[in-house]
């Protein structure tokens, strides 16, 4: 083939691989799978996140082993009833009411301490 010709398309590019000539399959940059969370998605998971491992740490905290147990059921199934909820306003109150019943948790450990 002539200097300057056209070529066949992934002849001599990026896009071949030296061994094989298979050709690479790079998403482009910038697109995105269709899965990805925009970002007022991924920092309201990270909350949700962050408030499920605070009420676990709390829980370590309860004398009985009987009720770790329970309560540690407990979030865990209402973590899991509520993981495909995606009304923003929902999440939000979801996380809300999560703050206030670990404050709830926090207040009557530290009661049973004293």
């Amino acid at each position: 083939m002539a200097a300057g010709g056209p070529r066949p398309p992934g002849e001599g590019s990026a896009a071949t691989a030296a061994a094989g000539g298979a050709e690479l399959r790079v998403m482009a940059a910038g697109r995105l799978p269709l899965s990805a969370l925009t970002l007022r998605q991924f920092l309201r998971r990270q909350q949700v996140l962050q408030l499920y491992r605070k009420i676990l740490r709390a829980i370590r905290d309860v004398p009985a082993e009987a009720d770790r147990h329970y309560l540690k059921d407990w979030a865990r199934e209402e973590f899991r009833r509520n993981k495909d909820a995606t009304d923003e306003d929902a999440i939000r109150m979801m996380i809300t009411q999560g703050n206030m019943q670990l404050q709830e948790l926090q207040r009557t450990l530290k009661l049973a301490k004293s």
